[in-house]
């Protein structure tokens, strides 16, 4: 007959599918009944009609089927009360306070996570598929991935992540959604895929805060932001909520691209950003049957741009349709085509990140208002 203890050590090893904590951890065992070697497990989903709940039986039953004591298991789904998610929300917050302006877990001083934002001049470069393919391919070395699509206008990264659905809310919280290991949220989950986005500064203002601060990442270890093109409102936010960021800029091979791209990595002087370096797409396309590079879009623009902002060219990306037709398919290039030539370029280019570290700047903490280029006070780790 197993004991109490034996399987509150096996709960332990049960994650939440969405909140990615041990279910003790949230309290989410409501108790454990022992008769003989027949086991019932009582569990409080957080919300009633959790999408997951299905996954979560599966998970305890395994847990506990795993002791040798153990003959048959019974899972038993209840509700938290009211009280006792608020409870379970007050942990997941750390004690944060539950104001206008809520600081961003993840960025606060002596955490480790690297935020990078990814940005280009303009639209059309491929911004969006290198977001999504570089999130996996970072996920697919062991690190637990978020992505942030705050291009609203343009959101592309449900597509093209395969990701579905709308994220579970309660008491002010939303859980990101989650394909091939990474976290992501986006406006695409919440308004119909047809409907145009007429937003002002403001408003663009509060998603930002929402999807950095109102979202649980939990303990993400890169958290890569899909922005829009340009150097609008949205970026001066993200520059509030996250100083001292890093940002990639994706450009491709011809001039007036990468002078446009500029623009960006320039304005990161005053607004407390810093470029982690420059990614050319595009750059050429590889005959398949004899293997010349065809340098469509002329060449250069990248390593210009690098050279112009003082920063490294990480890599050069070809044309290859297989991103394209994943991006559309939802299914990210690094997974289904690991070995064709721009994966490959992708893969290289999540290495060449990782290898670097957590900036060696420290976050600053954030100055809330609309401030420029000096006074945030800042902490090295």
């Amino acid at each position: 007959m197993p004991t109490e203890k034996q399987l509150y050590d096996a709960l332990a090893t049960v994650m939440d599918p969405e909140i990615h904590k041990p279910i003790t951890e949230l309290d989410m065992v409501k108790g454990v009944t022992i008769d003989g070697s027949n086991v019932i497990v009582e569990v409080l989903l957080t919300v009633a009609g959790c999408p997951l709940k299905d996954k979560l039986t599966k998970d305890v039953t395994a847990a506990v089927s795993q002791l040798e004591a153990v003959g048959h298991v019974e899972v038993v789904l209840g509700v938290m009360t009211e009280e006792q998610r608020q409870a379970m929300v007050a942990k997941l917050r750390s004690g944060q306070p539950q104001a206008q302006e809520r600081p961003v877990a993840f960025w606060q001083q002596g955490t480790q996570t690297r935020a990078i934002l990814v940005a280009s001049g303009k639209g059309g470069v491929g911004k969006s598929s290198v977001t999504a393919n570089l999130g996996v391919a970072l996920a697919q070395l062991g690190y637990k991935v978020g992505i942030v699509d705050v291009d609203v206008y343009g959101f592309s990264q449900p597509r093209m992540l395969g990701a579905a659905g709308r994220p579970t809310a309660f008491d002010g919280m939303a859980l990101p959604l989650e394909a091939h290991g990474v976290r992501v949220i986006s406006m695409g989950f919440l308004v119909p895929d047809e409907q145009p986005m007429i937003w002002r500064g403001p408003m663009l203002h509060k998603i930002v805060q929402q999807f950095l601060a109102d979202v649980y990442w939990g303990d993400v270890e890169y958290v890569l932001v899909d922005m829009p093109p340009g150097t609008g409102d949205v970026s001066i936010s993200i520059a509030q909520y996250l100083p001292g960021a890093e940002m990639l800029i994706v450009t491709t091979p011809q001039e007036a691209a990468s002078k446009v791209a500029a623009r960006a990595g320039k304005m990161t002087e005053q607004v407390n950003l810093q470029v982690l370096g420059v990614v050319e797409n595009m750059s050429y396309f590889q005959c398949p049957s004899c293997g010349e590079k065809h340098r469509i879009f002329g060449e250069g623009g990248g390593k210009t741009l690098a050279d112009d902002l003082g920063v490294p060219l990480l890599g050069e990306i070809p044309i290859d349709e297989r991103l394209r037709e994943g991006a559309d398919e939802g299914k990210p290039v690094v997974v289904t085509e690991p070995d064709s030539p721009a994966a490959a370029a992708i893969i290289e280019i999540a290495k060449s990140i990782a290898k670097q570290g957590p900036s060696l700047k420290g976050k600053r903490l954030p100055v809330l208002g609309m401030s420029g280029g000096g006074g945030h006070q800042h902490h090295d780790h």
